[in-house]
């Protein structure tokens, strides 16, 4: 069941990444999997929250900095995490309507 989860750096979770379509798996595994994703997905607020207080960290900094090349890093910096963060929403989101969808 763990070949169905992949590691994601960026995001600091596993996503799902099946090798097959989700009608070809057995109700069982179907089961295991949902299962699995809803523990990673539950873990996604908090990850979230982690995210937030660097860039409020970062953010802090950026208004005391008077360099303007490490503004600009710092900007970067801050919009990168804000990517994540929109990122793990949708994974965090999307899945929700797919699990209600399958438990309904």
């Amino acid at each position: 069941m763990q070949n169905n989860f992949v590691w994601d750096d960026r995001l600091g979770i596993s996503v799902p990444d099946l090798n097959k379509p989700w009608e070809t798996f057995d109700k069982s595994s179907q089961a295991a999997i949902l299962l699995h994703w809803e523990k990673i997905r539950g873990t996604i607020p908090d990850r979230i929250g982690k995210i937030e207080k660097h860039i409020n960290e970062l953010q802090d900094q950026l208004s005391l900095e008077e360099n303007f090349e490490r503004s600009c890093e710092l900007n970067y910096k801050i919009a990168s995490l804000a990517s994540v963060i929109n990122d793990l929403w949708l994974w965090y989101r999307l899945n929700q309507n797919i699990t209600s969808k399958i438990h309904g």
